[in-house]
């Protein structure tokens, strides 16, 4: 009986502590976490403010009289439905192009015996140093040579076809994770590399697909370098990282069209995240245990 009353003591004084520490952790981490979304919130709160409102009460978050004319003006002044029209085949072929050549390169190093293997993600892995702007022109220059200036295929191989290397990094861990015997089943039945890359490995590979899409569909989304170089003779292909700039004018700045215009660009990247965000962790989490 004693021995039970001590163990019975010893689970309430443990629960005690952890709730204990729970409060104070959240006391901690609720305000971090409100400063961390108060930029968002702004944003979003600025959208449905009339300019003076704005400017003078600029920090509140709770708008006294919502608008909506301001989504209205970004949607029309700013030329938003083909910009978005623009960003969606743009972003949707990067994803496409990326997960292909990610998921194929990544099968390469995981299982294939590849010459040089070591030398080649020594190189992928020293491209992660240098900024993006370095190989612009030399990608200029190739775009240009194909006849692929202005034109949405353009833009997508500018975007998409440099080293994506933690995608390829990604693909590799996890499928360096799989199970031999799983290729040595197919090899048995007279299958090759290409049969076990389409029968085993891609079906596996679902978390990954959504994490490295979820990952290029935000940063192509978001981009604005690219659709800017190689759309400069033709401002009816940009998209809508680019059409964001409709809003500064020369001296001037439309700030609650530009919060309107960015709620508006927001909302895919929210979809698709919260669509597939079972799939984005659980892709994580195979890459790093693999």
């Amino acid at each position: 009986m004693t021995t039970i009353k001590k163990t019975v003591k010893s689970s309430k004084l443990f629960k005690l502590n952890y709730m204990k520490k729970s409060i104070a952790t959240n006391v901690i981490f609720i305000p971090l976490c409100f400063l961390w979304c108060y930029p968002f919130l702004w944003m979003v709160s600025n959208a449905f403010k009339t300019p003076p409102e704005m400017f003078l009460k600029g920090l509140r978050i709770i708008p006294e009289k919502p608008v909506l004319y301001n989504f209205v003006r970004a949607w029309k002044a700013a030329r938003f439905e083909q910009y978005l029209l623009n960003s969606v085949i743009i972003t949707c072929g990067v994803v496409i192009l990326v997960l292909i050549v990610a998921s194929m390169a990544g099968y390469a190093f995981a299982k294939q015996n590849l010459a040089g293997k070591k030398l080649l993600l020594a190189v992928l892995l020293a491209t992660m140093f240098f900024p993006k702007s370095v190989g612009i022109i030399p990608i200029y220059k190739i775009i240009n040579a194909l006849g692929l200036n202005n034109t949405y295929l353009g833009v997508i191989l500018a975007i998409g076809g440099p080293a994506h290397v933690m995608a390829i990094l990604l693909f590799m861990r996890y499928f360096m994770s799989v199970p031999k015997e799983l290729e040595e089943s197919v090899r048995i039945d007279g299958g090759g590399y290409l049969t076990v890359f389409i029968r085993i490995m891609l079906p596996l590979a679902k978390p990954v697909f959504a994490t490295v899409g979820i990952f290029n569909f935000i940063s192509a989304w978001n981009d604005f370098m690219v659709p800017l170089i190689f759309t400069l003779n033709k401002p009816s292909m940009r998209t809508i990282g680019v059409g964001l700039y409709a809003f500064f004018g020369e001296g001037t700045a439309d700030w609650t069209g530009l919060c309107a215009a960015a709620t508006i660009a927001i909302i895919p990247i929210i979809t698709v995240f919260l669509a597939f965000q079972r799939f984005f962790i659980e892709g994580l989490e195979g890459s790093v245990k693999g």
